[in-house]
């Protein structure tokens, strides 16, 4: 048996393009051309602004019971102009794809500020400040191919797998099917809104992105007519090398391979020097798309993003992935700028992509590795 598992597996269901979308969807072209290049950190950049708590509440929610300061999500309504920007200013870095400003865009995350009934109107304004953002670029320097807006769907601040009560192992702040509610409702806002593809990130709760998973995939087989490509990245906490959940970079792929995912990838928690053996190692056993976009090194409260990677830093340690064969699309998480984007797509830009496998090494199961070594 352990020889068997050992044996090379031919995956003749890769996922790079789910049979539902037909024709090959333009990201996907795009992808298998050449390295395709991602945004940098809405929240760096929104810091940047310094915006008080009444700039942040807007004239609508100048009387709203409690602070808002922080719910950057909310600036898609009530500074848009701001939002846009932002987008624009990556475009113009060279990004290929931009993400909305949705990363807690849930009904879960945002009732911490009491806005809960807000989420589903967040999802609709920030997929329209991408895509304006996107017009404004493309109509003033047209490009062979299109830029993308990707839904951004962040990972809850709460989780599915750990319990928050040292005293009772078994005790939950949210169930499945109320974390399942709160991303159905985030995926049709975006849908409405008009995003190119979907992508589920910093995951550090397997369990919470299977529950968004299933919620994307009921809307999609209801409405078959508005499916999108699924993106999907984790998060690798420490050095430790695994998830927040105690899941290894193999582990986490096995758990979500079941999805027709048009790629898979890490991003946050780690820079650059600390996320490429895990980046690695998924690049080794994913038949599908592989994405990474790194903090701009570990916190450094000293230096002005919080982190201390520059552009002419970072860069180079990005190309040298790149050269390895080890992306197929590559951005930046927190402390990363539009400089930053901007290097980064230079340093890649003579580059080929990453080749996919059509064969995957070798299969590996919970319990048994172990045992195999």
């Amino acid at each position: 048996l352990l020889q068997t598992l050992q044996e090379p597996v031919i995956r003749m269901n890769a996922p790079l393009e789910p049979a539902s979308l037909g024709s090959p969807h333009p990201l996907a072209r795009l992808l298998s051309e050449r390295i395709v290049i991602l945004d940098g950190a809405m929240g760096t950049n929104i810091q940047a602004h310094r915006l008080s708590e009444a700039q942040y509440r807007g004239e609508r929610f100048a009387g709203h019971g409690s602070d808002l300061k922080g719910n950057n999500d909310l600036l898609s309504i009530t500074q848009p102009d701001i939002i846009e920007g932002i987008h624009e200013a990556f475009l113009m870095a060279g990004a290929d794809l931009i993400e909305t400003n949705t990363f807690n865009s849930t009904s879960l995350s945002q009732a911490d500020y009491r806005l809960g009934s807000l989420a589903y109107e967040l999802n609709v304004a920030a997929a329209g400040c991408a895509r304006r953002a996107v017009e404004r670029v493309g109509a003033r320097n047209p490009l062979p191919h299109p830029h993308f807006v990707a839904g951004a769907i962040g990972p809850l601040s709460k989780t599915l797998s750990l319990s928050r009560d040292v005293n009772d192992p078994g005790a939950r702040d949210v169930t499945f099917d109320e974390v399942r509610a709160a991303y159905a409702e985030q995926v049709r806002g975006l849908i409405d809104g008009g995003v190119d593809v979907l992508l589920l990130e910093t995951i550090f709760d397997t369990l919470n992105a299977k529950a968004a998973l299933f919620a994307i995939e009921e809307y999609f087989d209801a409405q078959p007519d508005r499916r999108v490509p699924i993106m999907l990245s984790g998060t690798i906490t420490d050095l430790s090398g695994r998830t927040l959940t105690g899941q290894t970079v193999e582990a986490f792929y096995n758990s979500v391979s079941h999805a027709p995912l048009l790629s898979i990838g890490l991003n946050c928690a780690l820079g650059p020097k600390e996320m490429r053996p895990y980046l690695e190692d998924l690049s080794h056993v994913a038949p599908m798309y592989v994405s990474c976009y790194p903090n701009a090194g570990l916190p450094d409260p000293l230096s002005p993003t919080g982190f201390p990677e520059t552009p002419e830093s970072l860069a180079p340690q990005i190309r040298e992935w790149a050269q390895a064969g080890l992306l197929n699309l590559v951005g930046g998480c927190c402390g990363t700028t539009p400089a930053h984007i901007r290097a980064i797509a230079d340093a890649v830009r003579d580059c080929g992509p990453r080749v996919v496998p059509l064969v995957v090494p070798r299969l590996r199961l919970s319990g048994l590795e172990a045992l195999a070594a």
